[in-house]
């Protein structure tokens, strides 16, 4: 239960900055740009953007759509849209690697979908930008995010403690960065103003694991691109628990996400898990009614 708009109005200061998310540096960025690029071609600022969400499975989506011919992206985030656009246009062209005429330039900055300027700011970089958001069930992804700042900061509270703001009337603290990115809706709506549905491409985070190539055959079809990266791109790993990537005509070992990837998320209480669904399910149906298409998180009951 929640008082009127108390889920859905936005905090005057924007969301807050996840401490363990610190900015890439300027260093690593055009190392990153330098790993990636040829001594040919020219950088030019990206055609399209990952915007979200963070804990989604964005890495994953950036790594297989780098594995296209005609995809040129950066490996570090830039964030410029969140911390960095004071540094202007130029530097961020500066940290994209080089491509040819007819590659696609591209970057990923999971941040962005929940930050309030990044529309306007890309929409004024260039307003046919098309942008890739990868959504997965909004009480895993919070869960998921939750252990990644334990395992960088293990003093934290519990996550029991930290959903809530009274426990025992169970009022879900939606000021919490875990919590909040996960009500896709009310992010959405920010982006809507700025950009039509038909510019904005939703991955699931859920099928990105059970049939990456049935994701990639979608994305690659919104980005304009042949469909070059197939089910022979993918190799499941058991122990991961998801795939990993490989070159089809290359015998090597197939290239698995670090190990900060697929970490044990801690137990949690089934009953703060039933009341998460119950808090998320008004924003996921709306979600779904904004953009044309249902997850089914509702659905799933193996949330842990």
């Amino acid at each position: 239960p929640l008082a009127p708009g108390e889920a859905i109005a936005a905090p005057s200061g924007g969301f807050e900055r996840d401490p363990q998310e610190s900015s890439t540096t300027d260093e690593e960025l055009s190392r990153a740009g330098r790993s990636t690029t040829p001594d040919y071609g020219e950088r030019r600022l990206p055609q399209a953007l990952i915007i979200g969400v963070k804990k989604g499975g964005t890495r994953a989506l950036l790594e297989a759509i780098r594995a296209h011919p005609d995809v040129r992206a950066v490996g570090a985030e830039p964030h410029f849209f969140d911390r960095n656009y004071e540094k202007g246009l130029q530097w961020y062209r500066s940290v994209m690697p080089k491509t040819l005429e007819g590659q696609l330039t591209m970057e990923k900055t999971p941040s962005y979908f929940v930050t309030n300027e990044a529309p306007k700011r890309i929409h004024s970089m260039a307003k046919d930008t098309k942008l890739i958001v990868v959504v997965r069930n909004p009480v895993t992804r919070a869960i998921s995010d939750y252990t990644q700042t334990l395992s960088k900061k293990p003093e934290i509270p519990t996550f029991e403690v930290l959903a809530f703001k009274n426990r025992t009337l169970g009022l879900i603290d939606a000021s919490w960065s875990a919590i909040r990115i996960g009500i896709y809706a009310l992010h959405l709506e920010n982006w809507l103003q700025y950009f039509p549905l038909s510019q904005i491409h939703f991955v699931s985070g859920e099928r990105l694991i059970t049939d990456p190539a049935g994701e990639m055959a979608k994305v690659q079809d919104f980005l304009g691109l042949k469909r070059i990266v197939t089910e022979k791109h993918f190799y499941f790993n058991k122990t991961k628990g998801f795939p990993c990537l490989k070159k089809p005509e290359d015998s090597s070992a197939p290239r698995c996400l670090g190990k900060s990837k697929g970490r044990t998320h801690p137990k949690i209480d089934p009953d703060v898990i039933h009341r998460l669904r119950k808090f998320y399910k008004p924003f996921n149906v709306m979600f779904y009614q904004m953009i044309g298409q249902d997850f089914q998180w509702e659905q799933e009951e193996g949330d842990q």
